[in-house]
């Protein structure tokens, strides 16, 4: 059971309680994408068994009316095992999902697995359809992969970037990043027409995209953590589509801890809790 101190970020350790976490979300507005906890597997026996159970976990959205879809991890569907395992669980999941009629996302993990998700991203949305990759800003290589997904069907969903990358490959001045992000999002008002998903937390940059949208009118959609900014999705939702980003799962420990260690204001949150518990 998950403590009270981790259930802000974290829906439970189970898929009923994401389903009830997307049912509530969808009671205000809100869209859930959920992601079954899990990562860096490095035999088949982990990787299979995590696909077999988002494949399960598409069938438990049927049977709900909440808008919901999933959100994978290369490296949880196999990817540090090879890339043709990554491809041959991908396929599983993103065929049972198109069948379902489920959206499937493609989550972006450090820049050695860019080339794999991308591959495998566009090989299955041109296959299966109903699919969609996460991009990182902070990359110097992301303008040319915008460029290259422009003309793949699907969703590209752009956050700033939370790899601590080498300056060789990536923005590491936070000035910089937010130059970056702009740039990409207007790439993608401009050239997408598949929809783009805005994924962050920061009113300038969502601000930035509602004036993208007014000047080229492509549709978008806002994409936020779980736990994080909550009261502004919910305001945001009377004007724009958004999507809360819902983790679950037993290893939910490290994820926790991550979300804490990104702010200071998590940071007192998780304090207060512990000293009040």
């Amino acid at each position: 059971m998950i403590p009270p101190v981790a259930d802000r970020f974290v829906a439970g350790e189970t898929a009923a309680e994401a389903i009830e976490r997307a049912e509530r979300l969808d009671d205000r507005g809100v869209g859930t994408i959920l992601n079954r906890l899990g990562e860096h597997y490095d035999d088949r026996t982990d990787a299979a068994a995590d696909a077999a159970a988002y494949r399960d976990l598409i069938d438990d959205i049927e049977t709900t009316d909440a808008r919901a879809c999933i959100s994978v991890k290369p490296s949880q569907l196999g990817l540090d095992v090879s890339e043709a395992l990554f491809r041959e669980l991908a396929e599983e999941v993103v065929a049972h999902a198109a069948a379902e009629g489920v959206f499937v996302w493609f989550d972006m993990e450090d820049r050695t697995t860019t080339d794999a998700t991308l591959d495998v991203h566009e090989a299955l949305a041109r296959e299966y359809g109903g699919v969609g990759v996460c991009v990182q800003a902070n990359l110097r290589r992301t303008p040319d992969d915008l460029a290259r997904l422009a003309d793949v069907p699907g969703k590209v969903r752009l956050v700033k970037g939370a790899y601590d990358e080498p300056a060789a490959v990536a923005h590491t001045d936070a000035a910089a990043v937010d130059e970056a992000y702009a740039a990409c999002l207007e790439t993608m008002f401009r050239e997408f027409d598949g929809g783009v998903a805005v994924g962050s937390h920061d009113p300038a940059m969502i601000d930035r995209a509602a004036t993208l949208h007014a000047e080229y009118g492509t549709e978008y959609e806002v994409q936020m953590l779980m736990g994080v900014r909550e009261a502004a999705q919910f305001d945001l939702a009377d004007a724009v589509d958004v999507w809360q980003y819902v983790p679950y799962g037993g290893t939910w420990l490290s994820y926790f801890w991550r979300r804490v260690a990104e702010r200071r204001a998590n940071l007192r949150f998780a304090l207060r809790a512990i000293l009040s518990g």
